[in-house]
């Protein structure tokens, strides 16, 4: 009897064993694949459509709104934000959020006793300011990743014209190599030099598109060294090597210019902390003042004086070189 248990179990063990081993089989070759199939960009993304090259490009530009039909608003500020947010979500569906969140705030502070007028007020500040805010906080954080990538793109820029190949290649080499947000930007140069644009425009259209401040260095760089010569290697060794001792300096200021940030957010918290703390507390505490308009006066004009002053902190401790 021990010995026909001993027997089931040796079978247990290799069926669990052989399940085990199918199953990291089946993960191994599925990894495989989805790793030879993974686009380290949105452009790349697209060439794998199966799609046409100037297709890809026209379908890039008509994600940021670059095309000549596309933009609902000629604003040419608000076109600008719309494109170096790198949005590619359609404008008309992305308004059409913003605007629902807004109307949202309104009805919520209607409900909470806030007088219609007053609720409809709210609605129309909100309506514009949601969308500029949104795209601006994208375009900060795209600036940002963009500026830590510009120094390693222009080392590889230059590895490739040590290796002999002209310019225009090896800024298509940054498009296979380098993920989004600037493997795509420097596949579009490519693209529209393909396609009959000069290496300067393409540049010159790359600043409009992104708006990062250290990249007129680099087509200044450029433009020169195809007007007159030069040696561009050099120049894009050097011109790495300063963009990167500027972010170490700009990071540096932001380390010091610290405590003025926290003290504004801390003095934006406490309020608000304060005010969820008396109506988890004592949810009647403000029964008898919701409805009186002057209370909802009050209210607008502590959060304007509170936001002056965050901005003016912010300014304070906020530096720009």
């Amino acid at each position: 009897m021990f010995n026909g248990l001993s027997a089931i179990y040796v079978v247990y063990a290799a069926a669990a064993l052989t399940g085990i081993m199918i199953a990291e089989a089946c993960y191994l070759l599925y990894a495989g694949r989805s790793d030879k199939r993974t686009a380290i960009n949105r452009r790349m993304k697209l060439q794998e459509s199966k799609i046409s090259q100037e297709q890809v490009l026209i379908q890039l530009r008509k994600e940021r709104g670059l095309d000549a039909g596309s933009p609902l608003f000629s604003l040419d500020r608000f076109r600008a934000l719309r494109t170096q947010s790198g949005m590619i979500m359609p404008l008309s569906k992305f308004l059409m959020i913003t605007s629902g969140v807004a109307m949202a705030v309104a009805l919520a502070a209607v409900s909470r006793g806030l007088p219609l007028l007053l609720g409809l007020l709210l609605f129309v500040m909100l309506a514009p300011i949601l969308p500029v805010m949104t795209m601006r906080f994208k375009r900060g954080r795209r600036l940002k990743r963009f500026g830590m990538q510009l120094p390693e793109a222009l080392e590889l820029i230059t590895r490739g014209l040590k290796a002999g190949h002209p310019v225009p290649v090896a800024i298509a080499m940054v498009s296979r190599e380098m993920p989004d947000p600037i493997g795509t930007e420097f596949g579009v140069i490519a693209d529209e030099v393909t396609y009959g644009s000069d290496l300067v425009s393409a540049l010159n259209s790359l600043f409009d598109r992104v708006g990062h401040e250290d990249l007129p260095l680099f087509v200044t760089a450029v433009s020169i060294q195809t007007s007159s010569g030069g040696n561009l290697r050099e120049i894009l060794d050097g011109l790495s090597t300063t963009i990167r001792e500027r972010g170490k300096l700009r990071r540096k200021v932001r380390a010091i210019s610290t405590e003025g940030r926290l003290s504004a957010y801390i003095l934006t918290a406490v309020p608000a902390l304060l005010f969820a703390a008396i109506m988890a507390l004592m949810p009647q505490y403000y029964a008898d003042v919701w409805g009186v308009p002057k209370t909802w006066y009050m209210i607008g004009g502590s959060v304007t004086w509170l936001m002056l002053g965050n901005l003016m902190m912010f300014k304070m401790s906020n530096f720009k070189f």
